[in-house]
């Protein structure tokens, strides 16, 4: 029996369970050990291998347990809510998703359908396997990961932005079904954050592929505090915050046009 499936033993009390995905690295790994430091047992998934950072946690403390499933299948996310073997989840960080870099036309649409399953319908899929068990027990906090991406028509990044303007919008309207359920929605909307992502993007030749990006552990407390207290979204950093209020307000050719600079193939330094 893996840890975080142990029951508690006689006169302690049950810790609470946390699922996160994408939590192999970067944002997911850092919300990992909030909640782990929160006091939650661990349910960890993610399409890459989940062992360092199992052992990281679990050296920290933490009651670990993962699962290594691709999350744009159903098969992947029924492995993952499979793996909590029944118990209530106290906490829900949907984190996972990728890019893919590059013009459209010249993409393989099969890479282009594994951005669209991770980000949006694997997304949509967990939560409703795993907000359905929150609504009936009348308690849960779901952190969802967007971007601020979902702001901006992402020129040669144009199916993870327009992913994330899905996950953007559906996040919230999902907080107002549940507000009165007992289970608090909260969104994450990041910028560029020192990850693995632009890498696995094929985006390291690009200008925003080599721009100073934000820290993951920032990000990740950002969200985690914000879903703490229940909050509606939250933007991290300010100039995340200019950047979403500025493409509120200009024409849509124009942010595309602002995007195409930074994320063109061949926009980084030599």
């Amino acid at each position: 029996m893996s840890a975080s499936h142990m029951p508690a033993s006689a006169g302690e009390a049950a810790r609470p369970l946390a699922v996160v995905t994408g939590a192999s690295s970067g944002i997911g790994l850092e919300l990992a050990k909030l909640c782990a430091q929160a006091g939650h047992d661990l349910l960890l998934a993610a399409d890459r291998p989940l062992e360092p950072a199992k052992r990281e946690l679990a050296a920290a403390g933490a009651n670990v347990d993962a699962v290594q499933a691709d999350l744009a299948t159903h098969e992947g996310v029924e492995r993952v809510v499979q793996a909590t073997g029944g118990r209530p989840v106290a906490v829900l960080c949907a984190n996972a998703g990728h890019g893919l870099g590059d013009a459209f036309l010249d993409q393989d649409i099969r890479a282009v359908r594994h951005v669209i399953d991770t980000n949006i319908t694997g997304t949509v899929e967990l939560l409703q396997s795993i907000g359905r068990q929150m609504r009936d027990a009348h308690q849960g906090r779901i952190l969802v990961t967007g971007s601020i991406a979902g702001y901006q028509p992402g020129a040669y990044h144009a199916v993870y932005n327009g992913t994330k303007a899905f996950v953007d919008s559906f996040t919230v309207a999902l907080r107002e079904e549940l507000k009165d359920s007992g289970v608090s929605v909260t969104l994450l909307m990041p910028g560029a954050t020192e990850t693995r992502f632009f890498e696995r993007a094929g985006m390291q030749d690009t200008k925003i592929g080599q721009s100073e990006k934000d820290d993951p552990a920032s990000v990740a407390k950002t969200g985690f505090e914000a879903m703490m207290r229940g909050d509606a979204d939250v933007v991290h950093g300010l100039q995340n915050k200019l950047m979403t209020a500025a493409s509120d307000v200009m024409p849509a050719s124009v942010t595309a046009h602002q995007h195409a600079r930074m994320a063109k193939p061949g926009t980084g330094k030599e």
